[in-house]
């Protein structure tokens, strides 16, 4: 069966509950797997998993976006990732121990919810998705590793240079930035405004930031 056909198959299975329009742009593979699941939307500011609850699902996101974070003792948050159409997030928790961060709606999205034994069950008929889903694991663990090492190497700057040059086309407000840094709003602003004015940043309408020449090692 070929992918436009599978496609128009999936929308219309029972097992959705309703016809999903958003599985057309998903790969074959996911749209299989999401058939298994509960389709369900969330308001922008939702919080689907918390930190240190327990849980064994995952959402795989059909459309809008997600943001996975942490908090310190004092409250201050830390962005780990943000996910958009076609990823999934909650699989770290599928060996039954705690949720290792908090997931919430960065806008209005709608997600399909799996539980673990439909994923096992999906595994059972599809065991190429395993490697997938180790294959996003082991990438999670070492985009974390990379983050825990700027935080300890590097100065602010050197975060923020790390961050504008891995994400150019991300929309990213000073907030944004600041929880991915683990500093103050305030600094990610100065050295935003420091930027800009040494002509190496321009922020364009779309609230995205472009790379005008090569960032200093330092600042």
């Amino acid at each position: 069966m070929d992918t436009p056909v599978l496609a128009q198959a999936l929308i219309a299975s029972p097992l959705t509950g309703s016809a999903e329009p958003a599985l057309v742009a998903l790969p074959p593979s996911l749209a299989a797997l999401a058939v298994r699941g509960y389709p369900r939307s969330y308001r922008k500011g939702t919080l689907l998993i918390e930190e240190g609850a327990q849980g064994d699902s995952i959402y795989l996101v059909l459309s809008g976006r997600l943001r996975a974070f942490g908090c310190d003792a004092r409250g201050r948050e830390i962005t780990y990732g943000s996910y958009g159409p076609g990823d999934y997030v909650g699989e770290m928790s599928l060996d039954g121990g705690p949720r290792l961060a908090s997931v919430i709606t960065e806008d209005a999205s709608r997600c399909v919810m799996l539980s673990r034994e439909s994923i096992l069950a999906h595994i059972a008929q599809h065991p190429e998705f395993a490697l997938d889903l180790l294959t996003r694991v082991i990438r999670r663990a070492r985009a974390a590793t990379l983050s825990t090492k700027q935080l300890a190497l590097n100065d602010v700057y050197g975060r923020l240079k790390a961050l504008l040059e891995s994400t150019p086309d991300e929309r990213l407000t000073h907030q944004a930035m600041a929880r991915r840094l683990g500093c103050s709003r305030e600094m990610v602003s100065k050295l935003i405004k420091d930027l800009e004015q040494g002509q190496y940043l321009a922020r364009n309408g779309a609230g995205r930031y472009t790379l005008l020449r090569p960032l200093p090692g330092r600042w």
